[in-house]
């Protein structure tokens, strides 16, 4: 999926007045509010740009890969893939939503949002020195369309694509959409010449032809890859990508298991880890390389949106059909216990889809909210209206009586019965059984205590590890009845808010659960259709967050707002962190630095 805010783009000019049938030209374009760089800005704050280049940085990664498209429908493409290509804007990272030039000039469009003609730098080039072209966007369009993921074919169903002159790209909306011509802006453009002859969907077993800072040099199918810097890349000194990109060479090391790549890191093999374990952080990163300060340790508050950690129902499966049923089983998971002993009290409790954001519903619904919540009575759980959102709660001795009998009677409500121990339907006789489908990497320290809690309630959670490959595959087909899933971020309610939750776009392995609902459907329209309108946009996500929680389609596990991550002291970076990414292409080898990292090492 392209990056959120590129599909639902709200424009902000500066100066800007709409006028009916009037043409207006866009630079820079924001979601909210105005752009924060002016036009010609020299480069972003949280870059160095007399940054030196040079180097090489080496960094791992868990699983294999099997190809170098990121955009087939099955494989496992490489990591960093999605970069090859540069898209016509890009974002900034110290701003919610904010893009500027990258591939492309400007933008001058209708204001009725009914069409949009996207300038081309005429600078802008492929790596083997081939001019981007309008036909190129065009091409890349139609490649999307015919043989992209569904979703997209869905989102712009009716457009038209032309070029209208070498460097001029045209689109032509069905019906003023201002969503859809926005989102367009975040197009990656792939070169016509490298993939006319070639399936978009399929893999690819041999590095594509790129536009991007980096070029694939040297690989080996499922162990590493190596970047390799474009010295003439004809972006690198635009003000979006000035003090970035300063490593000669990126490789990636592939590891089956986390806890051997964990070692060799610490033995040197990998220069930068993110450490995902809290034990780990808290018993791993020891011994004489950390204390000699030869490892830089950083534990960094983040107060960002945040990813959070979710065990996903597949509610097309008929045992989590029933909304208690999936209360009783969020009932059965420790949440309080598994973070004491396992996660060394280091997350906090999963109970929002905007997690840390003022989208969150954390109070009663107001005014503005029960405008679009009245409409819906009777289509939504009726704790909606009455009731505030948390996730079960225990005392975290790991013996809790209360959230299980509970459960237990929820699960009797919902047709259930334990007979010799085992819980069986009423009606069919047939024992509560399923399966937690599980990627072979990872962390599952959490997985035994809540299966353990599910027997106890008279039900057989059968556990299934399976290759990274294999996940994908099931996932995309829906072929699991329960598994676990990282929602990402969301700063503020997108359109790419329809994809996660739509019915429209039930077959995206974005709705994990696989919701059908019609209530959902109208809350995520209204939220398409009043993007650009911040007061609108703040009582619908709240909604909508009220709703999903309460139909209890994932149970909630955690997330963290810390920045763990560790690397050797051989690199610097800007003064200046952005607030929404750790930005390690802004980092750069300090040949200073590393030459007394090797003699301390000596």
């Amino acid at each position: 999926m392209f990056p959120r805010a590129l599909i639902a783009l709200f424009l902000s000019l500066t100066g800007f007045t709409a006028h009916a049938e009037s043409i207006d030209d866009g630079y820079a374009f924001a979601i909210l509010g105005s752009p924060k760089y002016i036009y010609n800005f020299s480069h972003f704050d949280y870059v160095n740009p007399a940054a030196p280049k040079g180097g090489s940085i080496t960094l791992s990664a868990i699983g294999t890969f099997d190809n170098f498209n990121r955009f087939a429908s099955r494989g496992n493409a490489a990591i960093r893939s999605d970069t090859l290509y540069d898209s016509l804007f890009t974002p900034s990272s110290d701003e919610i939503g904010s893009y500027y030039p990258l591939i492309a000039d400007s933008a001058r469009y209708d204001s009725d949002f009914r069409w949009v003609e996207v300038e081309i730098n005429p600078h802008a080039v492929f790596q083997d020195g081939s001019p981007i072209t309008a036909g190129d966007v065009e091409f890349t369009f139609h490649k999307f369309m015919t043989e992209g993921v569904p979703q997209f074919r869905v989102v712009y169903k009716g457009v038209v694509v032309k070029a209208i002159a070498p460097l001029t790209v045209r689109f032509e909306f069905p019906q003023p959409n201002k969503e859809q011509m926005l989102g367009l802006l975040g197009l990656p453009v792939i070169p016509k010449t490298f993939w006319e002859h070639r399936k978009f969907n399929e893999p690819l077993a041999t590095p594509p032809l790129g536009s991007g800072p980096y070029r694939i040099t040297d690989y080996k199918l499922g162990q590493y890859i190596i970047y390799s810097r474009v010295p003439n890349y004809w972006a690198a000194n635009l003000p979006v990508n000035r003090g970035r990109y300063n490593f000669n060479t990126i490789r990636y090391d592939y590891y089956l298991d986390d806890n051997v790549a964990l070692q060799a890191f610490k033995s040197g093999a990998f220069d930068f880890r993110s450490e995902p374990s809290p034990k780990n952080w808290a018993t791993q990163y020891q011994g004489s390389n950390f204390s000699r300060n030869l490892i830089i340790r950083q534990d960094d508050e983040n107060k960002a949106a945040q990813d959070t950690r979710w065990l996903a129902f597949n509610i097309q499966r008929p045992i989590f059909k029933d909304r208690k049923v999936r209360e009783a089983l969020t009932l059965a998971f420790d949440f309080n216990w598994i973070n004491k002993a396992l996660f060394y009290g280091a997350y906090q409790r999963t109970d929002s889809y905007f997690q840390n954001t003022d989208y969150a519903a954390k109070n009663y619904p107001d005014a503005a909210e029960l405008a679009w919540l009245a409409p819906l009575k009777g289509k939504v759980p009726d704790e909606v209206f009455s009731e505030l959102y948390h996730p079960p709660s225990t005392d975290g001795s790991g013996n809790d009586r209360t959230n299980l009998l509970k459960a237990t009677a929820l699960l009797k409500e919902a047709g259930w019965t334990v007979k010799n121990q085992q819980l069986v339907n009423n009606q069919t006789g047939t024992p509560f059984t399923f399966e937690l489908l599980l990627p072979s990497s990872g962390n599952t320290q959490y997985v035994l205590p809540f299966q353990h809690n599910l027997q106890r309630l008279g039900i057989t959670m059968n556990i299934r590890q399976v290759d990274n490959s294999q996940f994908i595959s099931r996932l995309r087909n829906r072929d699991y009845d329960m598994i676990p899933t990282v929602y990402r971020a969301q700063p503020y309610p997108g359109t790419d808010l329809q994809i996660m939750w739509n019915s429209k776009y039930l077959n995206s392995t974005y709705n994990t659960p696989g919701v059908s609902d019609p209530a959902i459907d109208q809350l995520t329209n209204e939220i398409v259709a009043h993007q650009g309108q911040p007061d609108a946009l703040l009582s619908l996500g709240r909604a909508l967050d009220r709703v999903l929680t309460w139909h209890m389609y994932m149970i909630p596990m955690w997330y963290t707002n810390r920045d763990r991550y560790a690397y050797w002291d051989k690199f610097s970076m800007p003064e200046i962190r952005p607030p929404y990414s750790l930005e390690l292409d802004t980092w750069w080898y300090d040949v200073n630095k590393a030459s007394r990292l090797q003699s301390a090492r000596q």
